[in-house]
């Protein structure tokens, strides 16, 4: 029999088409008796071609939609693009291409490369943020967060990035730069528009408890929320006639406070400051404390600096006048953005007070070295409190500051509102109008969407392009019906990403977002999978929205991640992050042209677990390659044996003895291991090397009756279906003349999982002394019996006196000797 050659340009395009014109992945919103399955990757932002991480991330999201469909699920497995934002807008200003043509020629890239991949996407839903069908939804979720005081516009202090010119939210600034261009940050005074998810940090908090997600992420977000308990307590700058609430943990130590700092962001540095011949000062430093890292300004170690801002405010439980000073060691992160400094219990606190000869004074404790941060009697807190142990003195202070309204008991967080506005043109238009008669009005849902306008310059030139749109900015107030002028912002990306799993669900609604009733059948998402690079931004701000809209009735759940998995990184042959400026890129372009879809999508998901980072290596995808090959060679030639044989249910042989027997029961090994690896966590890497092994198992049985190799074959096409999809469909049907996918996953036969017998350990005082083969299921006196006539055992025993002996079915047995 002539052995015919692999050849994954014939295979792959021809199941590629069948699943096209079947359109077999389309799934109906009509409930069919099958428990739901909604599996999802985290949308990508389509610039250029698909890379060799969308690649993992749509593989691994793939293998797991395959697997709920054959194990009984109606699964729904969609498709879309997070298409705003810069990259599209800056390549416009540098080659003249509108963001809307460069925007489409990359999801016509992404969308012919998922069909090559053979990812099965549910095509009828697929959706683009940028479509004004999807972002006219976008803005009617912004006018119901701003009906309930939930969007609101403010005047802030705000990071601004020169080289993009636009606002900056805190998350998207590292290290003082801008996430995206490395530039240097700026401050700025700005109305922007905010979304208020402080509102929700609680709920935030606590949900987290409620999901399945990995503890890394969790921790993470717990970390970014920050909360933390104590009391708010106001200092008063009587000059200016301003309160300035501060947020401790140690009220305690108020007497202690003998200056107040504030953080370089802080939004009343620049109004405390001027009048004060210090306003150069202040400005240089809060920039150039904008270009260090958070981490870097809150270490202990670092040499304090800042700069005094000719102001006081009033301790409230002493009166004194104590000075204010800006300083990067506050940060706008923590509590109000200002501090009570109290330099005998703060080390931060007591270096800046020695480097700028500020007094220090001890309250709490006697005689111990300075800074003391632990606990004592109180001292020099007035004869109210003089003598108390500080923490009882803790909870008086804070009563007796409720009591004079100066203070209260407080809850604080390190998060912060979500300033989204963007001095952007490529962004979702903020549906929001200013009139002279009736101010701020929202656009009728009607009126929507609010489409952007055509523009011939995006360059920013510090304000949005849009604003040079007079056109479209000039327009009529719906309220009065006079004249009026549209917002100028757009929002931040992130605010279209945080909804559109919603989409998913009634994704060609034209009356609504989406149905009530669809979307509560298919929501939360049971498994959603991407990068952990977005365990803060948009992993938070997806589960803000959706507490949101379930408050106001929109949405029956209250998390939208059921479960949570993030792949690794594939990194460059060289171990390093993958770079064009490095040379370590693999395009999968160049893969799958070279070994093909199956094996570039195998390999990703063999290279490791899958929630670890490991470098590419063209050897290791060969090797997955000629894996494959060998099946369909396994699989073509046993489907022409005999030559006339036709294809034929790939049943598990009866009475199977000797090497039929073995193969049957590796099978069936197969079948549990596969299973146990694909359920929960996702042990892709070991799955396929168990299809591997029974792969090499079959050749190194050409004994074995015909009927027990097809069961084994057919069985490995069946495992492989979810990682290899066009070889495991070709292989299945070449056999037993059925597509892979709609036969339900395969069950191990408990009897051939429990072998007929087993290497029985046997034991001297607890030392392995030799291993025996033993029936499986035998008693424990047979046992004893093949372990005590053992002869290395009876080496060990002869001349003794047997105390005991221990015996653990299917395992071992101690003999106790003395």
């Amino acid at each position: 029999m002539t052995e015919r050659r692999y050849d994954p340009k014939t295979i792959e395009p021809k199941w590629q088409e069948v699943w096209a014109r079947e359109r077999t992945w389309e799934v109906s919103n009509e409930p069919d008796g099958r428990p739901k399955s909604y599996v999802l990757e985290m949308l990508p932002y389509p610039s250029g071609e698909p890379h060799i991480g969308h690649l993992k991330n749509y593989a691994l999201g793939d293998a797991i939609a395959h697997f709920h469909r054959r194990t009984g699920h109606r699964v729904l497995h969609p498709m879309g693009y997070d298409a705003f934002g810069l990259p599209a807008e800056n390549n416009a200003i540098k080659t003249g291409v509108h963001p809307r043509e460069a925007t489409k020629r990359s999801i016509a890239s992404y969308r012919h490369w998922f069909h090559r991949w053979g990812i099965s996407i549910d095509w009828s839903r697929e959706i683009a943020s940028y479509e004004p069908s999807y972002y006219r939804w976008t803005q009617w979720i912004f006018l119901r967060l701003f009906e309930r005081g939930l969007a609101y516009r403010k005047e802030a202090a705000v990071k601004w990035c020169p080289h993009d010119q636009t606002v900056l939210a805190n998350e998207q600034v590292i290290d003082g730069r801008c996430e995206r261009c490395g530039t240097l940050v700026e401050v700025r005074q700005l109305e922007q528009w905010f979304f208020r998810i402080t509102d929700y940090a609680d709920r935030l908090l606590d949900d987290l408890d409620r999901i399945d997600w990995p503890p890394h992420v969790k921790t993470m977000q717990r970390n970014w929320i920050g909360r933390s308990v104590g009391a708010e307590v106001v200092f008063r700058c009587e000059e200016l006639e301003i309160d300035y609430p501060v947020f401790t943990t140690r009220p305690d130590t108020l007497f202690g406070a003998t200056f107040f700092v504030m953080a370089p962001e802080h939004p009343d540095v620049f109004k405390l400051v001027a009048g004060t011949g210090q306003e150069s000062a202040v400005h240089d430093y809060v920039n150039r404390s904008l270009n260090e890292s958070i981490e870097d300004r809150g270490a202990a170690e670092k040499p304090k600096t800042g700069v005094a801002l000719g102001r006081t405010v009033t301790n409230p439980v002493n009166g004194e006048e104590i000075p204010m000073y800006v300083a990067d060691y506050v940060l706008m992160e923590y509590g109000t953005g200002a501090i009570m400094a109290v330099p005998a219990h703060d080390e931060r606190d007591f270096a800046f007070a020695q480097a700028f000869g500020l007094q220090i004074r001890r309250v709490v404790g006697t005689d111990e070295e300075l800074p003391y941060t632990g606990d004592g009697p109180m001292t020099n807190s007035s004869p109210r409190f003089d003598g108390m142990h500080n923490r009882t003195a803790y909870e008086a202070i804070v009563q007796w500051l409720e009591l004079e309204a100066k203070g209260r008991p407080s809850v604080s967080y390190r998060l912060r509102d979500w300033l989204l506005s963007r001095q952007r043109y490529w962004g979702c238009p903020i549906p929001i109008v200013y009139c002279e008669r009736c101010g701020m009005v929202a656009v009728p849902d009607q009126d929507l969407p609010v489409e952007l306008p055509e523009v011939e310059d995006y360059q920013p030139k510090g304000r949005s392009p849009l604003a040079a749109a007079e056109d479209w900015v000039n327009t009529t107030c719906p309220s009065c019906g006079g004249p009026a002028r549209r917002e100028t912002d757009t929002m931040d990306t992130f605010v279209d990403s945080s909804w559109y799993f919603l989409r998913y669900c009634d994704a060609r609604n034209d009356e609504a977002a989406w149905d009530r009733q669809v979307v509560d059948s298919w929501m939360p998402v049971d498994q959603y999978i991407g990068g952990v690079e977005h365990a803060i931004l948009h992993l938070l701000y997806a589960r803000f929205f959706v507490k949101a809209l379930a408050d106001m009735d929109l949405v029956g759940v209250q998390e939208p991640f059921e479960a949570l998995f993030t792949q690794g990184m594939i990194l460059g042959p060289d171990g390093q992050k993958m770079s064009s400026s490095k040379g370590n890129v693999v395009a999968p372009a160049k893969i799958i042209d070279r070994f093909g879809a199956d094996a570039a999508r195998a390999y990703v998901l063999f290279l490791g677990p899958t929630d670890q980072d490991a470098a590419w290596s063209d050897t290791g995808v060969e090797g997955v390659e000629r894996f494959l090959a060998r099946l369909w060679r396994l699989g073509d030639a046993l489907a022409r044996e005999p030559e006339d044989s036709e294809p034929r249910p790939a049943e598990q042989p009866a009475a199977a003895k000797g090497s039929s027997l073995i193969l049957v029961r590796k099978a069936n090994w197969a079948i549990e291991k596969v299973t146990r690896d694909m359920t929960g966590r996702f042990g892709f890497n070991t799955a396929i090397a168990a299809i591997m092994e029974l792969v090499n198992e079959i050749y190194r049985h050409p004994d074995a009756d015909l009927a027990a190799r097809r069961f084994a074959a057919a069985t490995a096409a069946s495992l492989v279906f979810p990682v290899a999809p066009h070889l495991g469909a070709e292989v299945y049907e070449l056999l037993t003349g059925r597509r892979a996918w709609e036969v339900p996953w395969p069950e191990p036969d408990p009897a051939m999982l429990r072998a007929d017998s087993f290497q029985l350990v046997c034991q001297v005082n607890g030392k392995v002394r030799d291993r025996v083969e033993a029936p499986t299921g035998a008693a424990r006196d047979e046992l004893e019996r093949l372990c005590l006539e053992a002869p290395n055992v009876r080496a060990h025993v002869d001349g003794h006196e047997v105390v005991k002996v221990i015996a653990v079915p299917d395992k071992l047995v101690n003999v106790v000797v003395r």
